[in-house]
């Protein structure tokens, strides 16, 4: 297997964690709020609920977080009715953008996001403008203190679609369908994660200059800082 990392992508991702953890772990129990609400309780028998919780864990969200946001969903009357949102747009130099939220206003949700794209030389598109330009994969990223061999024959019996080693990790990827089996055979002798998670990855990139690729990493993270923002997927190669 051989391709493209992402892994600038996900340690810039993960810089910003660093730095605003509490925001993420609100965004992320929004998500998980939201999978539990919408089926079982438990990760067991409710495969959406499974990865956004496996995704929580990669990012260290306390075990006692994760599930009060679980709780709260099954044991609150009512509560928050959160819809699912995309916003599909273009940045600077014909980047596209899809930007995925949960929202309980969707008029404010729409507003927010139209003026940050426009405040940084960004516009939205229509429906349906970028997403053919991505495929939904699972991004798994392991820690180097594992043995290379043993996670690379895991992962290869799971038909993975890559496996790229660099300086910090290995970092798998799989099709949509396989991210759960080849978490399942993974946890078997893996005990942390650096990322897990299903993601939008683009099937074709946009090479920029370095002062290009500032413009568009001002517009996602100003989008990242929106409170309704759950995730941001762009086709700029990093």
């Amino acid at each position: 297997m051989s391709g493209h990392s992402k892994w600038s992508t996900i340690k810039r991702k993960k810089g910003l964690i660093d730095a605003e953890r509490g925001k993420i772990f609100q965004k992320l129990a929004k998500e998980i709020y939201v999978a539990a609400k919408g089926g079982d309780a438990s990760v067991d028998t409710n495969p959406a609920l499974r990865m956004i919780v496996d995704k929580a864990k990669a990012q260290n969200m306390p075990k006692d977080k994760i599930q009060a946001a679980i709780d709260k969903a099954h044991k609150s009357t009512g509560g928050e009715d959160y819809e699912f949102i995309r916003y599909e747009g273009y940045g600077p130099n014909g980047v596209a953008i899809m930007v995925d939220c949960l929202t309980d206003n969707r008029n404010r949700t729409a507003s927010m996001v139209r003026s940050t794209f426009t405040k940084r030389g960004g516009n939205l598109g229509t429906d349906g403008s970028v997403s053919y330009m991505f495929e939904r994969k699972g991004i798994i990223v392991v820690p180097k203190t594992y043995d290379e061999e043993e996670i690379m024959n895991i992962v290869l019996d799971c038909d993975a679609l890559d496996f790229v080693v660099s300086d910090d990790g290995y970092e798998i990827v799989t099709t949509y369908e396989n991210f759960i089996p080849t978490n399942n055979a993974l946890k078997a002798v893996v005990d942390d994660f650096i990322l897990n998670e299903v993601r939008y990855i683009p099937n074709n990139t946009i090479t920029l200059s370095d002062e290009d690729k500032e413009k568009i990493y001002n517009l996602i993270e100003a989008l990242e800082d929106l409170d309704d923002v759950q995730d941001v997927y762009h086709n700029m190669e990093e």
